[in-house]
């Protein structure tokens, strides 16, 4: 028998669902997480907006959470990360990676990209030393932002809960 090492979930500034009951146990277990997504499938770039146009073959174009009006209203969180991201002169991508590092030491997050300018950006955020004031900073504007749209449509919810 092999003991687990590590869980892979979703997990970013705009899906913190694992904090309610999967992180307590992985760290009383000693397990390691992988969030996946912790760009929230890379709105929280700042590079996505209302008005931005996926191609036709972009599978965000069928998860709610990418509608336009959802993408409106989630747009205060980017903005919120965006600020600290400018203070800290550091990018909004660095500095949600940077969150999601700060969180616990065994959290690992996995951010997907075909882009070597973006990798360089990613493996960056581990330099990135956010403060407590930035945490607090962070958890204050988050906290105060309902996050609109499901993270999937009723299809992918479906085969993902299979």
């Amino acid at each position: 028998m092999q003991p687990v090492a590590a869980l892979q979930s979703e997990y970013s500034l705009w899906w913190r669902e694992p904090e309610e009951a999967i992180l307590p146990v992985l760290e009383e277990l000693g397990i390691g997480f992988v969030p996946f997504s912790p760009l929230g499938k890379g709105f929280l770039t700042g590079a996505i907006d209302a008005d931005t146009k996926f191609d036709s073959n972009d599978f965000r174009n069928t998860v709610p959470r990418f509608a336009e009006d959802a993408r409106k209203a989630n747009q205060a969180l980017v903005d919120a990360i965006v600020a600290i991201a400018a203070c800290k002169k550091v990018t909004p991508a660095q500095v949600a990676l940077g969150w999601l590092l700060a969180q616990k030491p065994w959290i690992v997050p996995i951010p997907g990209t075909t882009k070597l300018n973006r990798l360089d950006e990613n493996i960056e955020s581990a330099a990135v030393a956010l403060t407590t004031d930035d945490l607090a900073n962070i958890e204050n504007a988050v906290s105060t932002i309902a996050v609109q749209g499901e993270r999937y449509s009723p299809q992918q919810a479906a085969r993902i809960d299979r």
